[in-house]
């Protein structure tokens, strides 16, 4: 964002974070809590009371997280599952229109009339939805022609309209009394799914070494706590998923407030650790390898002998401070649309190491990864958080999996 309208908002105070604009009161507060935490998982790790882990001057090992559901509940899930009734996928789709009425958001391009022919109209969406795609989807539905879908298709469904009825979807779960025995709809997890492509599609696909040779696509879904996926983004498969993690907690028009997100390790990095909690989010991820992410300290002056071997260095904050603005700008931005997330953390990433901003949210980052390694050692509750969360997408992934084609 420009920068005179940057110094306004800064010198009237109506900048949109979740910090405290004063940098020597902010550090002062970050100093003080992490060499708190620092302080506290040397002394259990003395003692050897931090739980489910044993940390040495020599290593680290965290015990495999033991089920938390009793064997009572899975039976009684499989009693339930039997309840349920066999139902036709296009019933379905009907079924859940008459509830929300989600098609009214799939609007003409030109005139902003809704289509007259609803079930035309879902089965076009469905062809989406299943990868059939129009051609096999006609063959396959009596009294439906490729020319009428692909009208359909054309002027009626965008990219605009799906987040549109996506959110109607989301909110109308949301606010379903039954949704809360699932979670308050206040956290959410995402990660990428592979999907390969095939006829024409194939030749724009990006090949990646992690998922063979054959061309694919990869959607980026967010998915909340109530088992909604209020975000999806399809991506290339070249980038780190972390590119992406922001832009579905910023983006989406749902009405649910996330307030604290799980990724696993392709999710994160430090600049997303700075950005998350810079803009208001609590970021937890599921870290592989905890013991190579190194700790950060403010400083060198105390020692810390138990955990030493997990040290990486002292904290940059000279330079921070020196790029303090910078970085209040452009989060700014972010917050006001003025540049995507996803944009600016791929131009991050891509910066020379001496960029004076991307080391400073570097550093940023490094302060709060290692609050947050602590505090995953010493919080089990925290740690069974974060592995439900990422279950609920990967129950989602089962779906997509499973009715793709």
């Amino acid at each position: 964002m420009p920068i005179d309208q940057f110094t306004s908002l800064k010198e009237t105070g109506a900048l949109p974070l979740a910090i405290s604009m004063d940098c020597e009161q902010y550090f002062r507060d970050k100093s003080n809590l992490l060499h708190q935490q620092l302080d506290i998982v040397e002394h259990l790790a003395q003692i050897n009371g931090l739980p489910e882990t044993v940390m040495t001057t020599t290593g680290l090992k965290i015990k495999p997280l033991t089920p938390t559901v009793p064997p009572e509940a899975e039976a009684l899930i499989g009693q339930a599952y039997g309840l349920l009734p066999s139902v036709k996928i296009t019933e379905l789709l009907m079924e859940v229109d008459e509830w929300t009425n989600f098609t009214r958001h799939f609007i003409h391009l030109k005139n902003d009339e809704t289509a007259s022919d609803k079930h035309l109209l879902l089965t076009a969406i469905l062809a989406d939805a299943i990868n059939l795609g129009l051609s096999k989807m006609s063959e396959s539905s009596p009294g439906t022609s490729y020319a009428k879908l692909a009208w359909l298709q054309a002027w009626y469904i965008r990219d605009e309209t799906y987040v549109k009825a996506l959110a109607e979807l989301t909110n109308a779960q949301f606010y379903h009394p039954f949704a809360a025995y699932w979670g308050e709809g206040k956290t959410s997890s995402s990660d990428g799914q592979h999907f390969k492509v095939g006829s024409y599609a194939a030749k724009k696909g990006n090949i990646n070494p992690k998922y063979g040779t054959d061309p694919g696509m990869q959607f980026y879904t967010h998915i909340s706590d109530q088992y909604a996926p209020f975000h999806t983004k399809v991506i290339h498969v070249g980038p780190r998923d972390a590119t992406y993690v922001l832009d579905g907690l910023l983006y989406h028009e749902s009405d649910i407030k996330i307030e604290e997100h799980y990724t696993d390790t392709a999710g994160f990095t430090d600049h997303v650790f700075a950005l998350m909690h810079l803009l208001g989010f609590r970021f937890a991820p599921r870290i592989r390898d905890l013991m190579d992410k190194r700790l950060f300290v403010w400083d060198n002056k105390k020692e810390y002998p138990t955990i030493g071997s997990m040290s990486g260095g002292t904290i940059n904050v000279k330079h921070i401070q020196h790029h303090w603005d910078e970085v209040l700008r452009l989060v700014t931005s972010i917050k006001q649309g003025t540049v995507t997330a996803s944009l600016i953390v791929s131009k991050l990433a891509s910066y020379p190491r001496q960029n004076g901003l991307a080391i400073a949210l570097r550093e940023l980052g490094r302060i709060e990864r290692s609050l947050f390694t602590l505090d995953w050692l010493q919080n089990v509750e925290l740690r069974h958080r974060v592995n439900a969360g990422l279950n609920k997408g990967e129950a989602k992934n089962a779906l997509a999996r499973a009715v793709f084609f």
